[in-house]
């Protein structure tokens, strides 16, 4: 064509005398029967350069960029039918016929075609939900820490009443207080130590980084344990995104399935974070228990020096000081980092772009260069209903996934914060037992005792502070949130009619 100086018109017409067959150009419209697709590989199509359009009484219509003889038998062959008549096309046209029967748009491999990304998107919904599972499991495990506390503070009254009061018909109150403690003690274990075992099975929290629909997610190892791996950049994807307005309808829901597709793995990324800041609170929870026993064996030591008692004031200390180091071993293995990297995902999405920036472009492309005259909404109030129908319908799905994505990044900064005070309550607890024993013990003299009660002190401080660095700035991001203090509306949709007709009900925020 460019020797010759013939337009594509041009050269269809000269093939067609080449070929003998009449010629066809690359249009939508141009499909296959679907029974007759799922016979074929059509990246080997591609690769022998024909495509099937029909077979009917024995015969196939089939487009090819080169047809003869040699493949008319391979056709012959492979689709059992008696005669094959041709239509020639150009090799491009071609490729492109046949990328849309694969429902991809031009360059992009199979996996985006919008079957493969709903398949990804299913996977990513199974990941969300082991991760609610996970922490519906962790806030189970979390009460059942509040039971240990409780049960462990009946059994220690019931003894302090035995070691001060004796026994005798102080047993009336002592024994149904060390019952009702060992039973809630040993419930809450139960409800605690089969969460132990979610931090194995926990996924790493990692995102491919997506690329504004210019990138395939794609999902491997389905049969076992999926993990999601991303394409390299499409050439030309980028620019034909930036000419939205002149792309077709379907190929717009192919670039929306895309972003819906990049959403999921947000969301899925951001429960990974909320999981693993559960997993903080969880460990921070079993710290506090485990220093109401640590502090307990300290102060009875403390108060009563060494008696029969002694072995018991030990236990407390070892099984306290245990849960204490297993607490901070959730908190700093994991938890910590997901809080960081939870924030910083979150405000790292508030300097790009929403999905109205990619379907409604701020300028029009002959007033790029002018400012203040922005594109108008390509629908008009006297536009009959209807006018968006499929693809309508597929960007109001994208502005929901959109929406969701926005409550989930909410969720996860109020997870952060949450998190935070979870610091400051371990903090504080430990801050209290140490003042509690500085005033106690005001007076003593043994520098050893001295040290210990200060460290706590100033431990507790250090996680008090670091629990308000984690909260503070979590409650400045979440008051940037417009689903903080507005009104909730719930939208019945129409499709028949543009999305601004459509009815709402409004729930006031109070």
């Amino acid at each position: 064509m460019e020797l010759q100086g013939l337009n594509k018109h041009e050269a269809l017409t000269a093939l067609s005398e080449r070929y003998g067959c009449p010629w066809i150009e690359y249009d939508e419209q141009i499909t296959a029967p679907l029974l007759l697709l799922l016979r074929l590989d059509l990246e080997e199509l591609k690769k022998e350069g024909w495509f099937p359009r029909r077979i009917e009484n024995g015969r196939a219509d089939v487009i090819a960029s080169a047809p003869g003889p040699e493949l008319a038998q391979r056709i012959k062959t492979l689709l059992g039918c008696e005669s094959v008549d041709f239509q020639v096309t150009l090799p491009a046209d071609l490729y492109r016929i046949i990328e849309n029967n694969q429902d991809i748009n031009p360059g992009f491999s199979p996996s985006a075609g919008r079957t493969p990304l709903a398949r990804v998107r299913t996977y990513l919904a199974g990941r969300r939900s082991l991760f609610a599972h996970y922490r519906t499991l962790l806030a189970k495990a979390r009460t059942g820490l509040a039971f240990v506390r409780t049960g462990f503070a009946f059994i220690t009254i019931s003894l302090l009443f035995v070691r001060i009061l004796g026994t005798g018909y102080f047993l009336i109150l002592e024994v149904p207080l060390l019952v009702t403690g060992t039973i809630m003690l040993l419930d809450g274990l139960k409800w605690y130590f089969p969460v132990r075992k979610i931090y194995a099975g926990l996924p790493i929290c990692a995102t491919t980084e997506p690329t504004g629909g210019t990138s395939v997610l794609e999902v491997y190892n389905e049969t076992e344990t999926p993990f999601f791996k991303r394409t390299g950049v499409v050439p030309g994807a980028a620019e034909l995104r930036a000419g939205w307005p002149s792309l077709s309808p379907v190929m717009r829901r192919r670039y929306l399935a895309s972003d819906r597709t990049d959403f999921a793995e947000e969301r899925t990324l951001l429960a990974c974070f909320r999981t693993r800041m559960a997993m903080a609170r969880t460990g921070l929870a079993f710290t506090r228990s485990g220093l109401a026993f640590l502090s307990l064996g300290f102060g009875l030591i403390r108060h009563f020096h060494a008696s029969r008692w002694l072995p018991f004031d030990l236990g407390l200390i070892v099984i306290g000081g245990l849960m204490a180091i297993e607490g901070f071993f959730w908190y700093f293995n994991g938890g910590r980092q997901a809080g960081v990297e939870g924030l910083s995902s979150v405000k790292k999405k508030f300097s790009m772009s929403s999905i109205w920036d990619s379907f409604f472009p701020h300028k029009h492309p002959l007033l790029a260069g002018i400012e203040e005259h922005t594109r108008p909404l390509p629908v008009k109030s006297y536009y009959a209903p209807g006018v968006w129908a499929t693809t309508g319908v597929a960007l109001e799905r994208t502005v929901l996934a959109e929406r969701r994505n926005v409550m989930a990044r909410l969720r996860t900064v109020m997870a952060r914060a949450r998190t935070g005070f979870a610091f400051i309550r371990t903090g504080r607890s430990i801050f209290m037992i140490g003042v509690a024993f500085l005033m106690y013990f005001y007076g003593s003299n043994d520098v050893g005792w001295s040290i210990f009660t200060y460290s706590m002190i100033v431990f507790g401080l250090i996680l008090m502070a670091d629990g308000f660095y984690w909260a503070l700035p979590a409650e400045r991001t979440k008051s940037q949130f417009p689903y903080c203090y507005c009104d909730m509306e719930i939208t019945f949709p129409d499709y028949g009619t543009p999305g601004r007709f459509w009815k709402k009900a409004v729930f006031s925020n109070e």
